[in-house]
């Protein structure tokens, strides 16, 4: 059961939640033409009465990329500040996490994104952890990853969903708690809604974005921490094997942050996990803003 926020941005305004609906016949409904974002917001346990915001930034700009790829101009600036504004508005007090969607709104039946409106909606819940943090399973899915030639995997694109939906259901009804997609050369892409990483004698790898992934903003985080850090790590094709000697293999998301995994199909991974486990530290201290060298990835929004 989800708790929402009561307050939704919903045409051009701030409505009550279960007021911003929308019609059976709505275009997006029916041919996944929309995008959206997702982004978390925490209080602020050194400074009660704010929320805090990690690397808003860059999901204001990143939702506005999708918008482009559905012929709609959607300026990343006005999703940020309509963002502040939602938190403003609903003034939570607990960890949110915020979603976003621009979609197309007309109720026609022909499949385009010319000549059809465009419309741009925030809503939000309460959200915990979304994944046990000790840990999960995984297995390999018997569904592809789409490629770039065949749908636009830079944005962050709702129909594409459909994929990881399968195989989220897949995994959890063959016993495991997430699934990991290959790409369409037969190597490693990401996990249902998360990127992956793995680590091997010390050095961090995880697939490139030219393997089909969807560019993950924390996942880029954790790349610029961990080299911050002085690990060395590489993005490049990562082979199903390679997942199955790995010394740790760790999952990144919005949703997720870093998760170790556990399991992969019948084979255990090892329990110590000390790369994880640092970079983990290191990132949470980062979202709650005790990290003075990456304050200006932290947005404080007061909300009393």
């Amino acid at each position: 059961m989800h708790t929402f926020l009561p307050y939704a941005y919903f045409e051009n305004r701030f409505v009550k939640f279960e007021e911003a609906t929308l019609s059976v016949a709505t275009h997006a409904l029916h041919y996944g033409t929309a995008a959206f974002g997702g982004m978390r917001g925490i209080p602020d346990a050194a400074d009660p009465g704010h929320i805090l915001l990690f690397r808003p930034d860059r999901h204001a700009r990143r939702l506005s990329i999708s918008a482009r790829l559905l012929n709609y101009d959607l300026p990343a600036d006005k999703v940020l500040s309509l963002i502040i504004d939602f938190i403003k508005k609903n003034k939570p007090s607990t960890s949110i996490y915020i979603r976003p969607l621009v979609y197309t709104a007309d109720l026609g039946i022909s499949p385009r994104l010319h000549d059809v409106e465009k419309d741009f909606l925030i809503y939000g819940l309460e959200l915990g952890d979304y994944l046990p943090p000790g840990g999960i399973s995984c297995r390999f899915s018997s569904w592809y990853r789409q490629e770039d030639r065949s749908m636009p995997l830079r944005g962050k694109i709702s129909g594409a969903y459909i994929t990881s939906s399968l195989a989220k259901t897949e995994a959890v009804e063959s016993g495991f708690d997430e699934s990991i997609l290959m790409n369409a050369q037969g190597k490693v892409c990401e996990v249902s809604a998360m990127n992956i990483f793995i680590v091997r004698e010390g050095t961090i790898i995880t697939p490139g974005v030219d393997q089909d992934i969807l560019e993950g903003i924390t996942r880029d985080a954790v790349i610029t921490i961990a080299r911050d850090m002085g690990y060395t790590v590489v993005e490049r094709q990562v082979d199903k094997s390679e997942l199955l000697i790995a010394e740790e293999v760790f999952l990144t998301g919005t949703a997720a942050r870093i998760t170790p995994v556990q399991r992969i199909e019948n084979t255990i991974m090892p329990d110590q996990r000390p790369v994880t486990d640092t970079l983990r530290a290191k990132l949470t201290a980062i979202t709650e803003n005790r990290d003075a060298d990456y304050r200006d990835w932290v947005v404080s929004v007061p909300v009393d």
